[in-house]
């Protein structure tokens, strides 16, 4: 995070009539005002707010400080380098380097949650207590309470914590940010650097914001100043509703610039159900890779659109396979709810209830298809985090260009046990291996690169260079505008839309 700009936020008008006027013309003129004022009201936004006060009073007890400890081991000691007697260093590299305590170091942590049962549990972000070894509760009026926690998830950053209070405490609860417009009031509450209770207003800058810190990214922006120690902090409505968690600013600085994030409460809401019931959260899955599709895959596989979800692949065997969908498919819509795009599909998949059947809409060859789904649970595991890091491949040595190829800016290569063992492709793997990519050229500008195997070329399979080069040259002699290939690329395949011209 240290070179990113996106940060845990951790730490009445009056008419003067003249008396010539007569009393019906002005009759007239107020009942025609009247109604024009009847008529306009329903469109009028609610306006600004005469005070916070009212509402913050009520809202602060239920927002609470979390503090956490962590308990860091003492680094190895650093061997003094052999110097010569008398050396004038000798002095200085005991100063820095000489023999240095091994108690372990104890660091601190804040951040910010708030109380949704009044028998104790409170939400607050993964991060503000992660790889913590005591969690502290504060609460508004100055009551501290040990904490544990109940469940957490890594996925969409939440955590549920419990105390045991003597008495019931002050709670809140979500609302529905799904009614959350654009340029609403809100307020956020928190415990900003540890200055304690803080209330900050602004608006809803923004819905539906991806700053790929997670699978299911779908983040309120928020103007309502956010800074370090806010995290886990609500993003309360004008009805003193839930809609948010506070979870991350944009900030090149540190500091808030107005532009802060936070976590839909109706996300949050299913996730904490979750880690209350089971300790852990339950998703959906249907054995899907999808990826999102832009004008050239539209036109490549004969589609009116380009918003949905686009199938990569399906698993073998897993509930997407069962019900027939293919590679291909563009998923317009999911248990009754429009697809728009590649986001929105693995967010409503992960929330439908494990077990059920429901319906998915696709689009296959321009032809409007539906099918009957079952939904299992999602086995969450290291397979299934996103932005797995791969190592950057060694580059082969390319090879010799194909001439109809080489005006797209493709060198293949036979995937044979040296090219495998470069690339570290493993048997499964089967294709026509991507050797080099010129820069500047068609296929660098869709993101070939190197290692890369072509699958599939419109849906046929190709196993050697020479029938990649024949099917593209048949297609440009055919007409064809967009060469539809199917490309593994570390695992996961990906259609890639190649314009010929």
């Amino acid at each position: 995070m240290a070179h990113s700009p996106y940060l845990r936020c951790n730490t009445a008008a009056i008419l003067a009539c003249d008396s010539l006027i007569e009393p019906a013309v002005i009759r007239r003129f107020s009942l025609m005002s009247f109604a024009f004022l009847l008529l306009a009201a329903p469109v009028l936004a609610r306006p600004a707010p005469d005070s916070f006060a009212d509402l913050s009073a009520r809202l602060l007890p239920t927002v609470v400080n979390i503090a956490t400890s962590q308990t860091l081991k003492a680094p190895p000691p650093q061997e003094m380098p052999q110097l010569p007697p008398g050396s004038p260093l000798e002095d200085l590299f005991k100063n820095f380097m000489g023999p240095k305590s091994n108690t372990p170091r104890h660091v601190t942590s804040l951040g910010s949650g708030f109380i949704i049962d009044p028998s104790g549990y409170i939400v607050t972000n993964n991060h503000v207590i992660d790889n913590s070894d005591q969690i502290t509760i504060t609460l508004n009026d100055g009551t501290s309470l040990p904490a544990k926690i109940i469940g957490r998830d890594t996925k969409t950053d939440l955590a549920l914590l419990k105390v045991t209070p003597k008495k019931p405490l002050p709670a809140t609860k979500f609302g529905d940010s799904d009614k959350a417009r654009v340029g609403e009031w809100v307020i956020a509450i928190g415990d900003p650097f540890g200055l304690g209770s803080t209330v900050t207003a602004g608006i809803v800058s923004a819905r539906n914001r991806d700053i790929n810190a997670g699978p299911y990214d779908d983040f309120i922006q928020t103007d309502a100043p956010i800074n370090r120690g806010n995290s886990g902090g609500p993003l309360f409505d004008m009805d003193g509703n839930v809609m948010g968690i506070n979870s991350a600013i944009y900030s090149p600085s540190g500091g808030s610039v107005g532009i802060g994030f936070a976590i839909p409460s109706n996300l949050a809401r299913d996730v904490v159900q979750q880690l209350r019931q089971f300790g852990v959260a339950r998703r959906g899955w249907i054995g899907v890779r999808i990826q999102g599709i832009n004008e050239e895959l539209a036109e490549a596989l004969s589609l009116s659109t380009t918003q949905g979800a686009l199938v990569a692949d399906v698993t073998s065997g897993g509930p997407a396979a069962k019900a027939g969908l293919a590679k291909g498919d563009l998923v317009t819509g999911f248990d009754g709810k429009p697809i728009t795009d590649s986001r929105t599909l693995p967010r409503i998949v992960a929330a439908t209830p494990i077990g059920k059947t429901t319906n998915i809409d696709v689009l296959r060859k321009g032809i409007k298809r539906s099918f009957k789904v079952y939904v299992a649970k999602l086995e969450e595991g290291p397979a299934d985090r996103p932005g797995k890091s791969q190592s950057a491949p060694v580059p082969a040595k390319p090879a010799k260009p194909q001439s109809k190829l080489s005006q797209l800016g493709l060198s293949l290569g036979l995937l044979d046990g040296p090219a495998r063992a470069r690339f570290k492709l493993p048997a499964s793997i089967q294709g026509v291996l991507v050797s080099d990519v010129t820069a500047d050229s068609p296929a660098a500008d869709k993101n070939f690169r190197p290692g890369d195997v072509i699958v599939e070329v419109q849906s046929q399979k190709v196993k050697s260079p020479d029938e990649v080069e024949a099917k593209v040259a048949a297609d440009i002699k055919a007409g064809r505008k967009v060469e539809l290939m199917l490309v593994n690329r570390g695992g996961d395949l990906t259609y890639i839309g190649l314009r010929l011209n």
